[in-house]
């Protein structure tokens, strides 16, 4: 099958140098920086194996990139998903399924109101490798695989045919969802982040510098954990009144095998991939500040939670802790 990634990010990277290695599909890329990339990618993943893909194409034209897909596969933040399904919309087949690689980032939401009608979706509940570039355009890492992964289809007259050809891509096995909403509203990134961030700088104020940078995971609260699961309360609540599969959705406490706040943030700091990642800080005269340009803010407040808090409100769900964050998330976003 003819394969298009789009999306130049970490993800991007080890996806299509993943997929391409498996000779077993043409994999071609939609980037706006075509000439930073090789068309073999290396990506080194786990107990020394290092994976190496040979990309068909590497485009920035939309009409080159995917006129001829049979899977387009958005690899991309959450503000890029709208402008490129305005790129690709004219120029895709009515066959070729589009997707994203998550989808708690508004991409249904934003493909049913752009592509047409009978143009088949797909969307992951969450990513399927955690990511990381290396060397742009050359070699990225996989730093981590999940045992399995949750998709939803809409719009597809043989979705268990399509479930079957992305599992085959990832190497991973998938289960199909009932629902859109099951992965597009997530209680992964969207809320994760979100009571992080708000519990290490919901005081701060102009003038404040803090003297070091702290460690996102490795240093994550029980105050920070407590409002995750909060957050997660109100949004389980929200599922009830949507068309969902009961417990398609896991709780946080579940998820993470945990079972209240003290145990949530012990299991937090220990997992091995969230090791050495840096909260959003950048650097002033006398220390740091937060970096509200990060994608920590411009993507899982406005493309991530917002779709959460909006939704509930219109169910009329009370949503006190998200109501909280995402209003003092979108204040600092907004300066």
């Amino acid at each position: 099958m003819k394969i298009c990634i789009c999306g130049g990010g970490n993800l991007g990277h080890v996806v299509a140098g993943f997929v391409a290695a498996q000779n077993e599909h043409e994999v071609c890329l939609l980037t706006r920086q075509p000439e930073r990339w090789s068309q073999n990618i290396l990506i080194d993943a786990p107990e020394q194996t290092t994976y190496s893909g040979r990309l068909s194409g590497i485009f920035s034209d939309a009409k080159q990139a995917v006129s001829d897909a049979d899977i387009v596969l958005l690899c991309l933040p959450g503000y890029g998903i709208r402008e490129t399904l305005f790129q690709i919309k004219d120029y895709l087949r009515p066959d070729t399924a589009v997707g994203s690689v998550v989808s708690s980032t508004g991409f249904f939401f934003q493909a049913m109101e752009l592509l047409p009608k009978v143009q088949p979706l797909f969307g992951f509940q969450r990513v399927p490798f955690i990511s990381r570039i290396e060397e742009y355009g050359h070699r990225a890492r996989l730093m981590g695989y999940k045992d399995s992964l949750e998709l939803a289809i809409e719009q597809s007259c043989n979705p268990e045919s399509l479930r079957q050809v992305l599992q085959q891509m990832l190497r991973t096995p998938i289960h199909l969802l009932g629902s859109h909403y099951e992965v597009s509203l997530s209680n992964s990134n969207p809320l994760l982040h979100p009571s992080r961030l708000y519990s290490l700088w919901k005081d701060w104020h102009e003038g404040i510098v803090y003297d070091h940078i702290p460690l996102f995971y490795e240093e994550w609260t029980e105050e920070a954990a407590r409002l995750y699961i909060q957050m997660d309360n109100e949004l389980q609540a929200l599922l009830e009144q949507l068309p969902v599969t009961p417990g398609s959705i896991a709780t946080v406490l579940d998820y993470y095998e945990s079972h209240d706040a003290k145990s949530l943030a012990c299991k937090l700091r220990s997992i091995k991939a969230f090791k050495g990642i840096l909260s959003p800080m950048k650097e002033v005269e006398g220390g740091y500040v937060p970096d509200f340009h990060s994608r920590y803010f411009t993507e899982d407040f406005p493309y991530g939670l917002a779709f959460v808090h909006r939704l509930a409100h219109e169910k009329g769900i009370p949503s006190p802790t998200i109501d909280m964050i995402y209003n003092w998330g979108t204040r600092m976003v907004n300066g």
